[in-house]
């Protein structure tokens, strides 16, 4: 067959985490793909809230394809990664009055609320449903979350937090490495 070079592809990028650095690769077209050498903060969503957040990323967690995709900190699509829980939990606090990551015994003082607003937080909570193991994770400051995008097409490491069988299934993984 005959070959172009169009055909044959680019070095991989590598995405480490650390702070923001874009190239600009030419593609066809006359568009242009931002690849990110370097990133650490994305828009991560909580799937069974129904949000999204910006925060940081801190640390890679696991990777299915290469322990050394860990060891070197590589960002790729489907990287098991740490990422900050404090605007996830300020969030929580303000949709439904309720502090995350605390003992039950240690409340802190409520601002004075309005009847109205007092009953709206009341009415959220009432069938709301959070994860424990999620909710365990809050005590540590950092969620276990998963990279969607992929950081050296698209410039950007977004992802979706770990929830549900997926959460125990990379819990559990984790569990044997430390083993």
């Amino acid at each position: 067959g005959y070959q172009r070079r169009v055909h044959g592809g680019r070095q991989a990028t590598h995405t480490k985490l650390g702070a923001r650095k874009l190239i600009f690769v030419k593609g066809r077209g006359g568009n242009v793909k931002p690849r990110a050498l370097r990133i650490d903060v994305g828009n991560y969503t909580w799937a069974s809230q129904s949000i999204a957040k910006k925060t940081r990323v801190s640390d890679v967690a696991y990777n299915a394809t290469n322990r050394e995709l860990v060891k070197t900190k590589t960002l790729v699509k489907n990287s098991i990664i740490h990422i900050d829980a404090n605007p996830f939990k300020a969030w929580y606090l303000q949709h439904y009055g309720v502090e995350l990551g605390k003992k039950k015994d240690d409340a802190p003082e409520r601002p004075k609320q309005s009847k109205h607003t007092l009953a709206k937080l009341a009415h959220r909570q009432k069938d709301n449903y959070i994860d424990p193991k999620v909710a365990d994770q809050f005590n540590q400051g950092r969620l276990l979350a998963c990279i969607s995008s992929r950081p050296g097409q698209s410039g950007r490491c977004d992802g979706y937090i770990l929830e549900g069988k997926e959460l125990e299934f990379y819990l559990k993984k984790l569990d044997r490495r430390k083993k």
